[in-house]
């Protein structure tokens, strides 16, 4: 508890501090909040995740120092200069995300983690960095990372087995679609922001509940099947399938960049969101067609358990937010 409260905090420290410095010490109290959240002795995976994780940021951080330094003493710099010291602040942000192509850390990272700390990892400790981001960026290199991260994030889901590395791979592609919105207007990130996490929520949590790590235990699932309808409705949700929420602040992402002729990185996000949907509808497929006997793994579900009610509840909100997204353009 403890812990999360100083996440929170060092999040709101971060993104309303009026100095860099103030926003570096934002994400440092960040990591060292999030180190003993996600370290567990009983578990070595959890443990190298953590150490991983700590390396991986703590250079990012040093980076980031260092640059900001660099700007204030050469104020009265050359615009090659500049445009050198925003790409470098640029780059040690987008690492700390877990962006493309400093995205390596990620889907190692969240292999260790617990569903929950997959989830923080996933959507809040992309807040800090995000915000930073929009406060100084560097257009043209912005735009070459959006079009990276589409791309690494939607065939780096291929080959994989673990369901906590292709909710990453999700997530990085996902980061191309958030970039893209951070451009356009702070309101437009938030909408895709707050629409992305309620997914992922949904799916850590579902995940949780029924023991999920692999593909493999899907096809050993007996789980109820509206369940599994639930499940795959969330998924195509995620992946930005038309009538389904997800889809909604996708389209007005797409609507942005071709109002700002940004034709060809258009075509690139919604061709990646293909190969996104081919790699999700693969869970689906694997949960909805096998249909065993015997039931393996499984936590013990009550009917009056409180968190099968949130689940239900969430997934309501997710299916009824369709007739949202189908009337509100028109």
């Amino acid at each position: 508890m403890f812990f999360l409260f100083i996440l929170f905090f060092s999040t709101l420290i971060s993104i309303s501090s009026n100095s860099w410095f103030g926003c570096w010490m934002g994400l440092e109290i960040n990591l060292i909040s999030f180190i003993p959240l996600i370290s567990n002795s009983n578990n070595i995976m959890a443990t190298e995740a953590s150490l991983k994780y700590f390396l991986t940021q703590s250079i990012a951080s040093m980076n980031f120092l260092f640059m900001i330094l660099l700007k204030m003493l050469l104020l009265k710099s050359s615009f090659y200069l500049n445009n050198f010291i925003s790409i470098m602040i640029n780059s040690t942000l987008l690492m700390k995300m877990g962006s493309a192509p400093f995205h390596f850390w990620f889907p190692n990272i969240i292999e260790g983690l617990s569903w929950f700390n997959a989830f923080i990892l996933m959507t809040w400790q992309k807040i800090s960095p995000m915000i930073l981001l929009s406060y100084y960026f560097n257009k043209n290199f912005i735009i070459l990372i959006m079009i990276f991260n589409s791309i690494i994030g939607a065939l780096g889901g291929l080959n994989q087995t673990s369901l906590r590395k292709m909710m990453a791979f999700s997530s990085i592609n996902n980061l191309g679609w958030m970039l893209a919105a951070i451009m356009i207007s702070e309101k437009m990130w938030m909408l895709y922001f707050i629409m992305y996490s309620f997914l992922v929520k949904i799916m850590c949590l579902m995940f949780y509940k029924f023991n999920l790590f692999f593909i493999n235990q899907m096809f050993i699932m007996n789980m109820n099947p509206m369940m599994k309808i639930f499940l795959m409705i969330n998924l195509l949700s995620l992946g930005g399938l038309p009538p389904f929420i997800g889809f909604f602040p996708k389209w007005m992402i797409i609507n942005f960049l071709l109002m700002n002729k940004f034709f060809m990185v258009a075509f690139i996000f919604i061709m990646m969101s293909l190969i996104l949907l081919f790699f999700y509808l693969r869970i689906v497929f694997s949960s909805i067609m096998f249909n065993y006997l015997k039931l393996k793994w499984l936590k013990i579900l009550s009917k009056n358990n409180m968190s099968m009610y949130f689940m239900n509840l969430f997934n309501f909100i997710s299916i009824a937010g369709i007739l949202l997204s189908t009337f509100f353009f028109y």
